[in-house]
Parts: structure tokens; C-alpha cells; sequence
């Protein structure tokens, strides 16, 4: 592993207890019965233990979206071309896609990330540029990249979520765009949760019955043939992944070295979170699910991490979309932990033992 990444491991704390039960014992102490706010009043403890504050703060938010291409587009998996990859990239950039909108609303700031893209991006756009090739290699005929580029990836993302932690950041959002990245995410999941490929293999952009099955015969092939050992997330990533998926690996694992926040998006960035927690443990602990996805796969890869989801809106988009979504209601949990009233501040008779 590089230096970067092996000092960030290093840097990943368990939660602060103390922070975590200082925050409980406000919780039962707010103008409500104690409970009554579900999973509010857990998503707010766990920011306290994340941040290490009895009352978390959220005021400074962005969605990191990761962009790449993958080489297994050569096998037909999807119904799009990889043209559309640096078009939605320009879209990302202009203001015009979905993740933008609900950022906006959301309060958060969007970080574009070329980590992969094929096509050819204007020089002077303002995407932060960590390109490790201009796409992966076709999995279906070996490894999707070397080991190095597994490195770079994760490293990368480790990197920019570092410069926007230094601008400011209390919470960050994982996203992705990259024509073909569920064939790989599927992949990852299958390997990594030891269900079959069968299980976990969605119809991504609209596949026909016909295409699907085509899909899991392309997962299965490059399984076949590259053989990843699931206990080790770099040889998974390295075989399997996409450039994107590292970088998503590496946001979070720098987001839990700095004690920040990670709401994970949906099925690709799923795939990133299992490549994090195989790789750092502890990393799982800075994590909220923000959405469950359509894709089948997905709630597999929640029940692998232990993670609830915020909301199920059936999305399946990526982008960062569900993270952005996530993040507003952990916003709102940190609000009420902080601003609503306890029983003796607002003069409220509490409950009679």
C-alpha cells in the first residue's frame, strides 16, 4: 500500500464513547418521550461519537462524485453508450443533472472528480482531475487495472476529500457516474458478500430478461478468470473495480481519518464501501447508509456493512443523489439534538415514574 493510504488506516479512531452518551442523555432529556424520534435521535448520537461533539454540527456539506469508464462496455452490459460519461460530466458541471438540483436545495456544494473518464473533457472545466487511464481494462478478460492504479485510485480520493475537509467540511456525500459501473459494482458485491452473481446483478439502466442474463454471464467470466481473494480489498478492487469505485474507497477512508461523516449513495458507491471496509474495519463506523437502491444487490451490501438505510425512495440513478438526500435528514437529527428544548428549559412536566 502507499504512504498515504497506509497513514490514513492509521489515523481511523473507534467513535468517542463519552461524545456519544452526552448526546443520548440530552436526547431523553428533549420535549418528547424518550424515543420518539426513531432513528433521528440514532443517527444524531452516532454524528456526536463520528465528529466527537455531544452536540455535531452540520453546517458545511458536499457530494463528492466520482467519474470513470470501464472497459467491460466492450461486452454489451448496458444500453448506453460511454459517450455519455464525459456529456454527464458537462451536465454535473453546468448545473443541469439531478445530483445538482437537490444539492442546491440540500445546501451542498457538488465536487465533480474526472478519475477515469475515456473521453476527452475540456481543459478548462472545473473538475478536479485525478486520472489514473482514461478507463479500466475489460474484466471479463483480466484484471481491470494493476494494482498501482488500485492504489492511485483510493489514494485520490483520499486526496481530494482532504482539500475540501480543509475548505470546511462537517459531512460529505459519495457519488458516481460512469456508463457500465454496475457490471463491476455486481461483481465486487458477489465476491466480497459470497452471494451468487445471479443474486446481486440488477438491470442497471433497463436490461431486457435477455440482456440480463448476458450481464451475469459477463460477472461470472470475470470472476472465472481473475480469481480476487474477497478478504483483500485491494486485490478485489484491482481485478474487478473501476477507478471511480477506488476513489469512493478512499473518500471514506480519508472522511473516518479526519473524523467526518460519509453518507454513501447507492450501489456503486455501495461497491466503494465495501472496498473501504475490507481494507480499514473501523471505516464502517464513520458510515450512513443514505438510500436503499433497486438494484438487488444493494441491500445485500447494506446487510455485509450493517447499515440501515435513511430513506428508500427506489432510486437508481447514482450521481450522489440518495447521499444528498441522507445528508439533509442527518443535518436535521444534529438540528433537533441542538436546538429543540429539554423538559426543564421549556418548563414541561416530564413524565411521572
Amino acid at each position: 500500500m502507499g504512504d498515504l493510504l497506509n497513514k490514513t488506516i492509521a489515523a481511523i479512531k473507534p467513535l468517542d464513547k463519552d461524545a456519544m452518551a452526552r448526546a443520548a442523555a440530552r436526547q431523553d432529556m428533549l420535549t418528547k418521550p424518550q424515543g420518539a424520534l426513531g432513528r433521528l435521535e440514532e443517527i444524531s448520537i452516532r454524528l456526536a461519537g463520528i465528529q466527537g461533539k455531544p452536540i455535531p454540527v452540520i453546517k458545511n456539506k458536499a457530494i463528492i462524485t466520482m467519474a470513470g469508464d470501464h472497459g467491460v462496455v466492450a461486452e454489451k452490459v448496458g444500453n448506453y453508450p460511454q459517450e455519455v460519461t464525459p456529456q454527464m460530466v458537462l451536465n454535473f458541471v453546468h448545473g443541469g443533472a439531478a445530483i445538482n438540483v437537490i444539492s442546491r436545495q440540500v445546501g451542498a456544494r457538488v465536487v465533480v472528480v474526472n478519475m477515469g473518464v475515456a473521453g476527452d473533457l475540456p481543459a478548462d472545466i472545473p473538475v478536479v482531475n485525478k486520472l489514473v487511464a482514461r478507463g479500466t481494462r475489460n474484466i471479463a478478460k483480466g484484471p481491470a487495472m494493476t494494482e498501482a492504479q488500485a492504489v492511485q485510485a483510493i489514494e485520490a480520493g483520499i486526496q481530494v476529500v482532504n482539500a475540501e475537509i480543509d475548505k470546511g467540511l462537517d459531512i460529505v456525500g459519495t457519488g458516481d457516474m460512469g456508463i457500465g459501473n454496475t457490471t463491476p459494482s455486481a461483481a465486487i458485491c458477489a465476491v466480497m458478500t459470497g452471494q451468487s452473481v445471479v443474486k446481486v446483478t440488477g438491470r442497471g439502466t433497463g436490461l431486457t430478461d435477455d440482456q440480463l442474463q448476458h450481464k451475469i454471464e459477463v460477472i461470472e467470466e470475470a470472476i472465472s478468470v481473475n480469481r480476487p481473494d474477497p478478504k483483500n480489498g485491494l486485490d478485489v478492487l484491482a481485478k474487478l473495480g473501476g477507478f471511480e469505485i477506488g476513489g469512493i474507497a478512499g473518500v471514506i477512508l480519508g472522511a473516518a481519518a479526519r473524523g467526518v461523516p460519509v453518507v454513501v449513495d447507492g450501489f456503486i458507491s455501495g461497491a466503494g464501501a465495501l472496498i473501504a471496509e475490507a481494507i480499514a474495519p473501523q471505516s464502517r463506523e464513520y458510515m450512513f447508509l443514505g438510500h436503499l437502491s433497486v438494484e438487488p444487490g444493494h441491500k445485500i451490501m447494506a446487510d455485509k456493512l450493517e447499515l440501515k438505510p435513511i430513506v428508500t425512495l427506489d432510486l437508481r440513478l447514482g450521481e450522489g443523489t440518495g447521499a444528498a438526500i441522507g445528508i439533509f435528514i442527518a443535518e436535521t437529527s444534529a438540528k433537533i439534538l441542538a436546538e429543540m428544548a429539554t423538559f426543564g428549559e421549556a418548563g414541561v412536566s416530564e413524565k411521572e415514574e
